[in-house]
């Protein structure tokens, strides 16, 4: 069974171990290095991506989790997560800190404010079954993408699903649908691992 971790310092955790588990991986709250270190990847939740920033360093989380980022550890981010791992963040505060797993730089809140959430229907590159439904609320968009990024879905021409290696980005919630293809893509990436 694939035990694969989710940070759960703030953020929607909750939602994506459940999907997880009825996939049959088995989900681990990630609260400190030891927990971080017993898991073959990790999902970066949807949140408030300054509270988040500031609970990794102040956990002693964060430099254990770049390290792992580094060694090639797969890891999949949903809106504050997708934040988090990409190289550059805009219009964040001045000491937000980011792993730069993913080379994007993506602009927080960028479709609006939580009034402005939506939910829409997305062709998504990287899996087959028709239609992805996405939730977006106060959600980034990708405003550079680098080389070796794969695209896998935009919105108005703002990439909202971006992969690079082992790592996968949404600026949606997936956990807060009935649909597990993104997560069983994230499983699917951790076995290739």
């Amino acid at each position: 069974m694939q035990k694969v971790g989710v940070l759960a310092l703030q953020g929607a955790f909750a939602a994506h171990a459940a999907v997880l588990r009825a996939l049959g991986a088995e989900p681990a709250e990630v609260r400190t290095p030891a927990q971080l270190d017993a898991v073959e990847g990790l999902i970066l939740p949807g949140g408030e991506s300054t509270t988040m920033s500031m609970l990794l360093e102040s956990s002693g989380l964060h430099d254990p989790i770049a390290a792992r980022l580094e060694a090639g550890m797969p890891a999949f981010g949903t809106c504050a997560g997708m934040i988090l791992l990409g190289r550059e963040i805009l219009d964040g505060r001045p000491d937000q800190r980011c792993f730069g797993a993913i080379d994007i730089a993506v602009r927080r809140n960028a479709f609006g404010r939580q009034v402005d959430s939506f939910e829409t229907d997305l062709a998504v590159a990287a899996i087959d079954g028709g239609p992805l439904h996405a939730t977006f609320i106060r959600a980034p968009f990708v405003e550079r993408v680098g080389d070796g990024v794969d695209v896998l879905a935009s919105i108005d021409g703002h990439p909202v699903l971006c992969r690079q290696g082992p790592v996968l980005v949404a600026a949606f919630h997936p956990e807060l649908g009935d649909d597990a293809r993104l997560h069983e893509l994230f499983l699917h990436i951790c076995r290739e691992r």
